[in-house]
């Protein structure tokens, strides 16, 4: 099956074709580095990192640039959110930047998303956003207004392509106009003056100031890609104006398409305490929880799991319930492929199980089937689930299972819920945490045994319930006492 994909230009799931056979260039909108990630940051940077694994485990040779955007990241009234922030905490604005750039990389660390192969930070790319402006002065797409510069949205006649937002539908007020120096309201700025007490600044042809926002990613998408490249991804909240202006600046600035597939994640929602209906989780209205704060409750795999269950493109309501059954879901798969390799350690080398081989194989097919429709992580996951069931019958059939196909199965576990949607760990760690939790059971099992020699039943009744209640089963036999999970 070719692999597909919901092409945001356009409004269609189109055949994906790589403009360089085998090769492909992502760029991802990273972070403003000014305070701490939040779940709506997680569920964006989570959906990218299985779109990157994907497609390397499919076999294409994969560029990845997310940028960190350290500067000209403006609010509404036009403050810079990096300077903001350093008042606040009466900082050095580099001071702000290296703190939450590292923050959010600890974050990333923490839930298994995989770094970047390029991770550019605006700061450090003024020349080429510069020459870049220039172009598009030269070109007659921009224009200087007392040492601020904006790109001139009327002299794109496909500016608002992809939000479908065009200028001519655009309310032009006078009252919008008032006191700025823009000729037109959607006017967007590419270069602004820095004021006297403006901190960061660097000297430009039109004076001393700073990039605007949206330039800067149109500038290292080209540096790191070129002028046209295969992917642009990023949050659905930034289409407008964010993606439509690095879209108008680069294609006029370049003359060439910028980016062939766009790809925009849903918001992470929560319920309104009041309306009780959901509404994005967003720092601006003050509803958001930290991925650091969210991680003191969940385990990273629970997080990711939670995420990976809606498609990467649907909204998605973050709640106690939801993240109960998602590390439900999840744990069912590590315990698992725990079971897989604990068996692994003594399993002999012939031994039952080997028809099960297909049963794996028809994983992977169908595996693959759903994630080349569009990057469908939850049917992805259901293929995974599906097999769970298969695999927990396998391992608690009377049969002795053959090492071939314990290691066959803990292959697939690795390849698909690990090495593509990263929920679960190498096999050294998975092995390493099954040896300590099969220990930890054999000294409650040896404890229950002593409790009931003792005829105290009472505390051997509790240990018994207490591991059910964590999904631990025991079987008292004559030779001695079985556990499993169930």
């Amino acid at each position: 099956m070719t692999l597909q994909l919901f092409n945001v230009l356009g409004r269609e799931k189109q055949p994906f074709t790589p403009i360089i056979d085998g090769r492909v260039g992502m760029y991802v909108c990273g972070p403003t580095v000014y305070e701490h990630s939040h779940l709506g940051h997680a569920k964006t940077y989570v959906s990218f990192d299985v779109v990157a694994r994907y497609l390397r485990w499919r076999g294409y040779e994969l560029l990845y640039v997310q940028n960190i955007t350290d500067v000209g990241h403006l609010r509404e009234n036009e403050e810079d959110r990096v300077l903001v922030r350093a008042a606040q905490l009466n900082a050095k604005p580099m001071q702000v930047v290296e703190t939450y750039t590292r923050s959010y990389f600890e974050d990333m660390d923490a839930l298994g998303v995989m770094r970047p192969d390029i991770s550019p930070r605006a700061s450090g790319h003024v020349p080429e956003q510069i020459e870049m402006i220039e172009t598009l002065l030269a070109n007659g797409n921009a224009y200087v207004a007392d040492g601020n510069v904006y790109f001139d949205v009327r002299s794109d006649e496909d500016y608002g392509k992809l939000s479908n937002r065009r200028v001519e539908e655009q309310q032009d007020e006078s009252r919008e106009l008032i006191g700025s120096d823009k000729l037109h309201p959607a006017d967007f700025a590419l270069w602004k003056r820095a004021e006297p007490e403006h901190i960061l600044r660097w000297n430009s042809p039109w004076g001393e100031g700073f990039p605007g926002w949206h330039i800067e990613c149109s500038a290292m998408a080209k540096k790191y890609l070129g002028a046209n490249f295969d992917i642009h991804g990023g949050g659905i909240d930034n289409i407008y104006p964010h993606n439509e202006n690095e879209i108008a600046q680069s294609e006029c600035a370049n003359h060439a398409a910028f980016a062939n597939y766009w790809m925009l994640t849903g918001s992470l929602n929560v319920l309104d305490p009041d309306e009780g209906i959901p509404v994005k989780m967003s720092k601006s209205l003050g509803n958001y929880i930290t991925i650091k704060d969210a991680l003191k409750n969940w385990k990273p795999q629970t997080l990711r799991y939670f995420i990976l269950t809606s498609h990467y493109s649907s909204p998605v309501v973050y709640g106690e319930e939801a993240l109960a059954s998602a590390k439900a879901g999840c744990e069912r798969l590590m315990n698992a492929r725990q079971l897989v390799l604990r068996q692994l350690n003594s399993a002999p080398a012939g031994g039952a199980g080997n028809g099960f081989l297909e049963r794996l194989d028809k994983a992977q097919t169908d595996f693959r089937a759903v994630m080349d429709d569009d990057f469908n992580s939850p049917r992805g996951i259901a293929v995974l689930q599906d097999l769970t069931r298969d695999v927990n019958s396998l391992l608690n059939s009377a049969a002795e299972i053959g090492i071939d196909t314990l290691a066959a199965i803990n292959a697939t576990y690795q390849a698909l819920g690990g090495d593509v949607l990263g929920l679960l760990g190498d096999e050294a760690a998975d092995a390493g945490d099954s040896q300590r939790e099969a220990a930890l059971i054999e000294l409650l099992v040896e404890m229950r045994a002593q409790a009931r020699a003792q005829r105290d039943y009472a505390r051997s009744d509790q240990i018994r319930d207490q591991l059910l209640a964590l999904g631990i089963s025991l079987e008292d036999r004559a030779d001695g006492t079985l556990w499993k999970l169930v």
